[in-house]
């Protein structure tokens, strides 16, 4: 199985960075291939000016296809997701989630922006025709910690982001079983 990561923080390090790294390494311990990007994979002029004709946005569009699921995490800034994430998903094809699992992540001030999630960035991946969008994790800044070196979460987010990818993991394995008896091709592992 194959699963993308997407940095949606026009910072590095960050925490929101931090969460997809920590999912990172329990996805690669279960055997799933991970490949991760972040926005600074991409020349913010080719993003500010919508060059949809831009090298790494090909090469994005490219892997994304082969992909089987997407874990996309955000900071939430003003009650939504971040404005250099959506410059980038506005430049992806109407069809870029079709087929694909999609897991939220995000982190923020406080819970009182939890709702962010399903409110802002849910009806994106909605409109990008995501196959299954998974309940999404959100974290408070308080529960991760040396975000800039080895991350370290709270116990109670730790738990939540396992259960998360666990399920997550599951989808993936229904949806490439799926795949298997409709078209007769063995799911890839």
């Amino acid at each position: 199985m194959n699963v993308i990561t997407l940095a949606g923080s026009p910072r590095f390090p960050s925490r929101s960075t931090a969460l997809l790294t920590v999912a990172q390494r329990w996805l690669e311990r279960q055997g799933i291939n991970v490949t991760p990007w972040n926005l600074f994979n991409f020349n913010p002029e080719d993003l500010l000016y919508a060059r949809f004709d831009s090298p790494a946005l090909l090469v994005f569009i490219g892997q994304l296809a082969e992909a089987d699921g997407v874990i996309i995490s955000t900071p939430i800034y003003k009650a939504s997701f971040s404005g250099a994430l959506k410059t980038l998903l506005d430049l992806l094809p109407e069809h870029a989630f079709e087929h694909k699992i999609v897991l939220p992540v995000a982190t923020g001030g406080s819970i009182g922006h939890m709702l962010a999630l399903d409110y802002a960035l849910k009806p994106v991946l909605n409109a990008l025709k995501a196959q299954e969008i998974l309940h999404g994790v959100f974290s408070e800044d308080s529960q991760i910690t040396h975000y800039d070196r080895d991350p370290q979460l709270s116990a109670a987010l730790e738990g939540r982001l396992y259960s998360s990818l666990e399920t997550f993991t599951r989808a993936l394995e229904k949806q490439a079983q799926f795949q298997f008896n409709a078209v007769g091709i063995a799911p890839t592992v």
